[in-house]
């Protein structure tokens, strides 16, 4: 049985994704207009044109680790929608953890996708998905502010940014290993972030 397209072989112990791992670290580290293809030749011991048995251009190794990103996100989102009889606070709560654990998961990816600043056309592309998905959350947050679950005294594109303001900047300073992992982190960033944006349910009244 032959292996599929994406785990085709080059050299022994790099397929496509090996090739797309190092690359994504290479553009991360140096930036990627920084990196050529030299430089990932020289990081995975393979000639130029081994690289370009797996990747036609530089350009597409970009493409796939931005997609990898994005498509995560993309499929929390997904999620949500799935559920659409459920509270919008429910499903904004599932939002950010969903965002949190793709975070911790793809962390080298998501990293990429928060530097891209549109220099490039894959780059605009994916700046575009981007700003879709950041649309979406903030629709998200505007049903919650209607069905009165959330505050609606602050605007519902800046409660978007802040909250994925500080999911984006775990990049920063998270390490894979550490004493939490995806879970305990998404409580903490739910935490931190909803308490102070949900509504209190009115209390009950004192009895007679």
């Amino acid at each position: 049985m032959t292996e599929p397209t994406t785990l085709r072989r080059g050299r022994p112990g790099y397929d496509q994704r090996g090739i797309l791992e190092v690359a994504v670290a290479a553009f991360n580290e140096y930036g990627y207009d920084a990196t050529s293809m030299g430089v990932l030749a020289d990081r995975l011991g393979l000639s130029k044109s081994a690289i370009y048995h797996h990747f036609a251009s530089k350009e597409e190794l970009l493409d796939r680790a931005l997609d990898e990103a994005l498509s995560g996100l993309e499929g929390v989102l997904r999620e949500s929608d799935a559920s659409p009889e459920r509270p919008a606070a429910d499903r904004l709560e599932a939002v950010l953890r969903g965002a949190v654990r793709v975070l911790v998961d793809e962390l080298p990816y998501v990293t990429l996708l928060l530097r891209v600043r549109g220099n490039t056309e894959v780059e605009r592309r994916a700046l575009t998905r981007r700003r879709a998905f950041d649309r979406a959350v903030t629709s998200l947050v505007v049903e919650a502010q209607a069905e009165g679950s959330v505050r609606a005294d602050i605007d519902a594109a800046v409660v978007a940014r802040l909250l994925f303001g500080m999911i984006n900047s775990i990049v920063e300073w998270y390490r894979p290993g550490g004493r939490e992992g995806a879970s305990r982190l998404a409580d903490d960033v739910v935490a931190v972030a909803l308490d102070g944006l949900r509504v209190a349910p009115p209390s009950e009244p004192d009895a007679p």
